[in-house]
């Protein structure tokens, strides 16, 4: 049990389940919520009509491909495409085709946590776009931003889709962002999707779904604790609950004990007590607008070169370069 528990224990995800379940108030992070299981879930968000988000940056990255390449392209000197959070690929696949009909001279290199959406992804554009050139990178964004920096001399764009910026509250997000900048040279860009405030309830819509994949989404983060460190959650105890702060912008994911209960993860040797009606928070889906934008650009050393919006002004994709 000891060896087991030691190698349980040096994971990032066993280091952040033990200290996030014995914090208070309890946390995890969203992040673990994707292995094969939930990279195959937030497939089936995409695709729900509640989750505006993708139609959106979709419809945008399809209308405005063209200029879009042309200002990643440049002045024709090589580039890397770097892809923070690439997931299935299915948005970044029509600025990929648009670069390779452009004959723009880029090699494409997918970032993801999961090294299973990474071999999916890898595996799909092999079939669909064959004469890419693609590097996948496994990966946090904080562990792989200083890779994207060691780079052989080429310009860097960097993609960062899916309002993915929108799981940092304003203080991380600027740290993240300052982070990002010091890994920029002066022709450097990034291309960041940024959801936009708009009416409470189609916020919150899209996080609640009536036939409950987001409510299963969330949960799978204690699937996850059950199956590789032989936890007993009983997810059936635990409610899925959202909410969404007009004023700062903030939706946030929680899971709820419906009771007074106790949870034991045998590979971490950790008892979990919870009251009825505990909370463990699991997501952060920040919201923006234009004037939250420029100002986390200012703090950051960024500035805005150009921003596309879908036709309904639900999402925005912004072009940011370093001061």
């Amino acid at each position: 049990m000891q060896d087991k528990s030691a190698t349980a224990l040096n994971t990032a995800f066993a280091k952040e389940v033990q200290d996030g379940l014995t914090a208070f108030p309890k946390h995890l992070s969203s992040k673990y919520f994707y292995d094969e299981v939930g990279d195959k879930l937030f497939q089936d968000i995409m695709a729900m009509p509640e989750y505006y988000l993708t139609d959106c940056e979709f419809e945008i990255l399809t209308n405005h491909a063209a200029e879009i390449s042309s200002l990643f392209s440049g002045d024709g000197s090589p580039f890397s495409l770097f892809e923070l959070g690439a997931g299935d690929g299915k948005k970044t696949k029509i600025l990929l085709r648009q670069l390779l009909k452009n004959e723009a001279s880029f090699d494409y290199r997918p970032i993801d946590i999961s090294q299973n959406a990474l071999e999916q992804l890898e595996a799909s554009l092999e079939k669909e776009l064959p004469k890419l050139a693609i590097n996948t990178l496994q990966g946090t964004y904080f562990e792989t931003l200083a890779n994207i920096a060691k780079t052989n001399g080429r310009r860097k764009v960097i993609l960062f889709l899916g309002s993915n910026i929108g799981n940092l509250l304003h203080p991380q997000a600027i740290d993240f962002l300052i982070q990002l900048r010091d890994v920029l040279g002066d022709d450097d860009l990034v291309f960041m999707g940024m959801d936009q405030k708009k009416h409470p309830q189609k916020i919150l819509d899209a996080y609640n779904d009536k036939t409950g994949i987001t409510e299963t989404f969330n949960k799978n983060i204690l699937a996850r604790i059950n199956k590789e460190f032989g936890g007993n959650f009983d997810l059936d105890k635990f409610l899925h609950w959202e909410v969404y702060d007009p004023e700062t912008g903030t939706a946030k994911s929680y899971l709820v004990s419906k009771e007074k209960q106790s949870v034991f993860i045998e590979d971490l040797e950790l008892n979990v007590d919870f009251t009825a009606w505990e909370t463990i928070h699991t997501e952060i889906s920040q919201k923006y607008d234009d004037k939250t934008v420029r100002w986390l650009a200012e703090k950051s050393g960024l500035q805005i070169v150009n921003q596309f919006s879908d036709s309904k002004g639900f999402y925005k994709d912004y072009i940011f370069k370093k001061k």
